[in-house]
């Protein structure tokens, strides 16, 4: 047996353990939020890394959910670890939104309705107007 593996059979896993892990996490979180509106993709990614290294030492030190919930010794790291939720989430959403501003400025460019057209500038720098089926490409 690894020495990894022998130590989280001979040691007892506690909330006193997991938690300052969890509070770990949860910080990430609010740095995550904080590059996901900065659109500070490099240190988005950077914290992803790390945010990953925290979720796995979560597994390995955390019961599964039953004895969460069936243990009051559990309870202040449960309450973590539910706002970590609603902050990852909330940062998910973030993303969404972001993404569905993006994709409406693509649908934008590439595709012209009669009902909302797209002016642009042409090569000669004038204002030009989309017609149906028309892209960015063809103007």
């Amino acid at each position: 047996m690894s020495d990894a593996s022998n130590l989280r059979t001979e040691t007892a896993v506690t909330p006193d353990l997991a938690t300052p892990v969890a509070e770990q996490l949860k910080h990430m979180l609010v740095l995550e939020f904080e590059a996901l509106k900065e659109q500070d993709l490099d240190r988005f990614e950077h914290l992803q890394l790390a945010k990953t290294d925290l979720l796995s030492e979560m597994a390995r030190l955390c019961p599964d959910s039953e004895a969460l919930e069936a243990n009051p010794a559990w309870q202040d790291l449960r309450e973590i670890l539910l706002d970590c939720r609603d902050m990852h989430r909330r940062n998910a959403l973030l993303i969404e939104r972001k993404l569905d501003g993006i994709r409406g400025a693509l649908r934008s460019l590439s595709v012209g309705h009669a009902s909302s057209p797209v002016e642009v500038y042409d090569r000669l720098g004038k204002m030009s107007r989309f017609s149906k089926g028309r892209g960015y490409q063809e103007v």
